[in-house]
């Protein structure tokens, strides 16, 4: 498998609405975190994530996290 893009060196802090989220594991969506597509022909596929409530979600930027979809401050060792 190949290697994702990193989008950004730090989490996407969004204040979320309830429903169905696709995350993009790729790093080549243009509506980053999410998913546009971008991966169409790739190995890459999203991260699919229920919302149940409104909250704010820190998603992962750096897309080297091991709590993917979710930041776990995996971009603080990218150099």
């Amino acid at each position: 498998m190949s290697s994702p893009k990193v989008a950004q060196k730090g989490p996407y802090v969004v204040k979320e609405t309830k429903g169905k989220k696709m995350w993009c594991a790729c790093g080549e969506s243009k509506k980053q975190p999410y998913c546009d597509g971008s991966h169409s022909g790739t190995d890459f596929f999203p991260e699919i994530v229920h919302i149940d409530e409104e909250k704010t979600v820190a998603w992962c930027g750096c897309k080297q996290s091991g709590n993917k979809p979710f930041c776990d401050g995996s971009h603080s060792k990218i150099k």
